[in-house]
């Protein structure tokens, strides 16, 4: 059974909903140790004080906001409960809003819903409402000392919490170099066309992995029998020809859609296709 990262209400308009919040995903990353090179021992992280040249225990430790140089606040964990928002114990619902209006961008993080007993029937007519509206609810939360703007939606058979960054937070374009007014022909338009269509489908979210992790464990299992590990050939160059590499591209995604490979299976035989084609002399 997951544990509940926070405990609180959903307060919509003058209905409260007692909930509890559980994260909704888990990264699948291969962690590493950090190791002393010499005699393979795993290295401590301490926490050190150069005040009194000690390691300290972690019970010493306090949390401090620097208000002038060396000068700090120190914050003691109930200090962090007396901050007079509504939000610390309550997710606000203030709009619902159509989802297409909010960029991905700004989605951060996402957690499930579970209704306490007392609030499962309030808690299924959002959930209902939500899912006939085929609205999202803006709401906040206050999520680890930060009041976080979030949405809520239906998602399976619960409601979805989906932490979101705000708009000062969004780093603007503008100091990006962003290629401008560059022409493009109609050949290239049509055969880039004819590429997403060719590989447009639905989204099966089953079919994706992460390859590199795959590998990566792999390797790590070969080294560990004592396998020599050498480092994969390379593929061909890409191509510098624009329509050649289109050409190429629907080619193959064509031959996978009719059974013969992959577009993945078939990058070599791609870049090799596609290849600038030499002019004749004269």
């Amino acid at each position: 059974m997951p544990r509940a990262i926070w405990k609180g209400a959903v307060s919509f308009g003058m209905v409260s909903i007692p909930i509890k919040l559980y994260t909704a995903t888990d990264e699948k990353d291969v962690s590493f140790n950090l190791l002393h090179k010499k005699d393979g021992a795993r290295i401590k992280q301490q926490r050190y004080c150069p005040e009194d040249d000690a390691v300290i225990e972690w019970n010493d430790v306090a949390r401090g906001y620097e208000i002038a140089p060396d000068q700090y606040v120190i914050m003691e964990p109930e200090d962090f409960e007396k901050v007079p928002v509504d939000t610390t114990h309550t997710i606000e619902i203030t709009d619902f809003v159509p989802s297409e209006q909010i960029d991905p961008i700004y989605y951060q993080k996402t957690y499930y819903l579970e209704p306490e007993k007392i609030g499962g029937k309030p808690f299924a007519l959002l959930r209902e409402v939500l899912k006939d509206s085929k609205l999202v609810a803006l709401a906040k939360v206050t999520l680890r000392q930060k009041e976080q703007l979030c949405t809520l939606r239906v998602y399976n058979n619960t409601i979805s919490l989906e932490t979101m960054f705000y708009a000062d937070e969004i780093r603007a374009t503008d100091e990006i170099s962003i290629p401008e007014d560059v022409a493009l022909g109609e050949k290239e338009m049509q055969m880039a066309k004819s590429l997403v269509e060719m590989l447009t489908g639905n989204f099966e979210p089953e079919k994706y992995h992460d390859n590199y992790r795959e590998a990566l464990l792999e390797l790590i299992e070969r080294k560990s029998e004592g396998q020599e590990i050498t480092r994969p050939v390379p593929v061909a160059g890409k191509v510098t020809d624009l329509m050649e590499a289109l050409r190429a591209s629907v080619e193959a995604a064509r031959r996978a859609k009719a059974g013969e490979g992959s577009p993945a299976s078939d990058d070599a035989e791609t870049d090799a296709a596609a290849k600038p084609r030499r002019r004749r002399a004269g």
